[in-house]
């Protein structure tokens, strides 16, 4: 009914004189723009209709992969084909006497169509990539980057269509005239291609998950990988504050992944204290017998001190001179008394690695080294458990009648009364 107000319109401009090409013509364009705006109007309605059922359809469903869809507004995607498709139709009956400007209508409509088309498939995989989020593998085997090559692949390909469609060529002939352009190519598409081949590398071999506590220190990265695309990975360092990685520099530099201890069930303690040399020495008995009543180190102090009673005895050893045969020292019981305290932590892991040993002596006196770990893994818990084992440490260092070293301080250098230090 409405589409008959071009055709009124015409009638009276033909009675007002007016020739009856151009009011054919006239007629032509009003009848076009009247049925633009009832396929617009139409096309909101339809809109508002479908997208309403599907939202209550979505609160109600129990599944996951149609709210995907509604979130990834694939659904309003797919509604941008209506417009397009009814303007189709209808630009041929309404611009008869325009053959030039239907042709070029009808062309840009394709154009429409062929970039809706794209639109709607690049919903389509968001909606995948959420979906697949919602699977425990998606942290193992991340399908981002995968996808953002499907991403190029459907843009290229729109854009050849849309290329061959203004210069009404084949594709086909598009596709031929690329293979001149391939070191370009190629050159554009550098990063996008190391990145495929690094992800499919890192995917194959496990190297990076999406919560990996990674360390890239040319990078300046220390923190949980948050995503992994197909040209970089994104770092959520400690201090809050995002590193981005190129893809392929997983594969091609070194990096520190924290995951094996993380799925190990222990987190190491790797410390030591310097010791001043002068402060060790033989054991005399008055030490030994109060080295007896430190609970955790009586049961070595007693059988060390009958295993080598036994050995200086059938060796006929001179005790009169602490050098001759063989003695217990302050340090070695305050080793043994280390290793005893912590095989008694509950908070240490004793199927692990399990070390107190001395290291190299320097100018800097003897490291006693722990290398122990810690049950708990969480950081805060496991700096506390590595902080209350130090403070002991040192707290009972003095009871073996040792010392800690440390460089001399102002305060140590206004005792010995030193000209020049006030």
């Amino acid at each position: 009914m409405l589409l008959q107000i071009g055709t009124h319109f015409k009638e009276w401009l033909t009675r007002q004189g007016v020739s009856e090409q151009f009011s054919a013509g006239i007629r032509d364009i009003t009848d076009f723009v009247i049925a633009f705006l009832l396929i617009l109007a139409f096309y909101y309605v339809v809109k508002f209709v479908v997208l309403g059922v599907v939202r209550r359809i979505t609160r109600r469903s129990s599944t996951t992969w149609d709210d995907a869809l509604y979130h990834s507004r694939f659904f309003n995607k797919v509604l941008l084909f209506v417009p397009g498709v009814m303007l189709g139709f209808v630009a041929p009956l309404t611009l008869s006497e325009f053959p030039d400007a239907l042709v070029r209508v009808l062309q840009l409509i394709q154009i429409y169509l062929v970039f809706v088309s794209i639109s709607t498939a690049n919903a389509f995989l968001n909606a995948v990539y959420e979906i697949y989020q919602g699977f425990e593998v998606s942290k193992a085997k991340p399908i981002k980057g995968y996808l953002q090559v499907f991403k190029i692949i459907l843009i290229v390909i729109g854009v050849i269509i849309v290329i061959s469609m203004l210069l009404n060529k084949s594709p086909l002939y598009l596709l031929g005239g690329l293979g001149a352009f391939s070191a370009v190519l190629l050159l554009i598409f550098r990063d996008p291609i190391l990145g495929l081949v690094a992800g499919i590398q890192i995917s194959a071999n496990d190297m990076v998950r999406q919560g990996d506590w990674i360390v890239m220190n040319k990078s300046g990265a220390d923190g949980v990988v948050t995503d992994i695309s197909l040209t970089t990975v994104k770092v959520q360092n400690w201090d809050r504050t995002i590193t981005t990685i190129p893809t392929y520099s997983l594969v091609s530099e070194s990096f520190v992944n924290w995951r094996g201890m993380e799925e190990s069930g222990g987190r190491r303690i790797k410390r030591s204290i310097n010791i001043d040399m002068n402060s060790v020495k033989f054991c005399s008995q008055e030490m030994i017998d109060r080295f007896l009543h430190i609970q955790l180190v009586r049961p070595y102090v007693e059988s060390k001190e009958q295993e080598l009673a036994d050995y200086n005895a059938t060796n006929t050893i001179d005790n009169t001179v602490l050098v001759n045969g063989r003695r217990q020292t302050n340090l070695g019981i305050f080793r043994a008394y280390l290793s005893a305290y912590l095989k008694n932590n509950p908070d240490i892991r004793q199927d692990m690695t399990f070390l107190v040993r001395q290291l190299q002596p320097g100018e800097s006196g003897i490291p006693m080294e722990i290398y122990v770990f810690s049950k708990v893994q969480e950081w805060a818990k496991y700096e506390d458990i590595q902080s209350d084992i130090f403070d002991h440490v040192l707290a009972a260092i003095p009871e073996f009648e040792l010392q800690v070293f440390q460089n001399p301080s102002g305060a140590d250098l206004r005792k010995l009364g030193m000209p020049g230090i006030r």
